[in-house]
């Protein structure tokens, strides 16, 4: 599960952006996604192109597109993945070139809602800004005073971490966020000097006896069991593997800032990986694990279909497959 969705469900509220909250609300049908993207543990291709090419619109423009343009622009796509221009594809190059994507578009929706936020197009977009493009209207919180109301709190404290982290990404001082400082308010993953901030904002959530970790108790959040249960819900047993396997490396029961990090901020790499691997072992022909060419337009239909090509989204965008980059 999310973490940040976690959070919503079980650990309290969490630092939320509008990039954030997007994210969690596209991870609350995580489940579901993944039983029709592989029905029976089979990868259904078909669901990519229908799901992920987004609207309706950007369907209808991938299908104009002839065969032979397809194959013409899916050619300089191949080319710039292959970094060392051998004529194959390793996992390495896969992987990095889907982190790239992923990168790209979402520096490319910051850069969008930018716009969209910027009320009087002045070059940056104040704290009321965000609250006028948020909510219809400016929020003003004591940060002192406790609602009464749960629900009321706790949007209370969402509000507040978002002026924290908004102040944080302010790095100049002045009015408002500049195009960079945004990206950094909006995607503080990609940004280093936002990295404390974010450990910091996660430890003061979940390290409730402040000794500096999260313990698997802390991570758990106020899970208390059904005493009528006979064993721990599904989510719950994914959830202790998730910290036992994944965030805890060192194997020490607890988790550093380091590897809290790792909880707290989405592992493009991993998914990469994963992606770049199914590849291979979907298009690798004659088993060599990397691919070629001539494999890859063997297969064109499944590579249209994964990330690395943004499922064909790549191939209306000229950032990827125009010439001169």
């Amino acid at each position: 599960m999310c973490p940040r969705l976690a959070g919503a469900m079980r650990l309290g509220p969490r630092p939320a952006t509008l990039g954030l909250l997007l994210l969690c609300a596209a991870a609350a049908g995580a489940g579901e996604a993944e039983e029709l993207h592989y029905p029976r543990g089979e990868h259904r291709a078909d669901y990519d192109r229908e799901a992920l090419l987004g609207s309706q619109e950007e369907v209808d423009e991938y299908v104009k597109l002839t065969p032979e343009e397809q194959h013409k622009r899916l050619k300089s796509i191949i080319k710039k993945i292959d970094l060392d221009s051998d004529g194959f594809l390793t996992e390495s190059e896969l992987s990095s070139w889907i982190q790239m994507s992923f990168k790209h578009y979402a520096m490319q929706e910051a850069k969008q809602q930018f716009v969209e936020y910027d009320k009087n197009s002045d070059g940056s977009v104040s704290w009321d800004e965000y609250n006028i493009q948020m909510y219809d209207r400016v929020i003003d919180f004591d940060e002192n005073t406790a609602l009464d109301d749960t629900e009321e709190e706790s949007f209370r404290q969402l509000h507040l971490k978002d002026k924290k982290r908004f102040e944080k990404a302010n790095q100049d001082s002045g009015p408002g966020l500049n195009l960079e400082e945004f990206i950094a308010f909006e995607h503080p993953e990609e940004v280093d000097y936002m990295t404390e901030f974010v450990i910091q904002e996660a430890l003061e959530e979940h390290d409730k006896n402040g000794d500096g970790f999260v313990s698997l108790e802390e991570f758990l959040g106020d899970y208390r069991r059904d005493p009528t249960a006979n064993e721990d819900p599904e989510w719950l047993l994914v959830e202790k593997d998730r910290f036992l396997n994944d965030y805890d490396k060192d194997a020490d029961g607890r988790l550093d800032p380091q590897e809290l990090l790792s909880w707290v901020v989405p592992n493009n790499q991993g998914i990469a990986q994963e992606e770049a691997l199914h590849l291979i072992d979907e298009v690798d022909l004659n088993s060599d694990r990397k691919l070629s060419e001539a494999e890859i337009l063997e297969n064109q239909d499944l590579f249209l279909t994964s990330e690395a090509t943004d499922y064909g989204r790549q191939l209306q965008d000229e950032y990827f497959y125009h010439d001169e980059l």
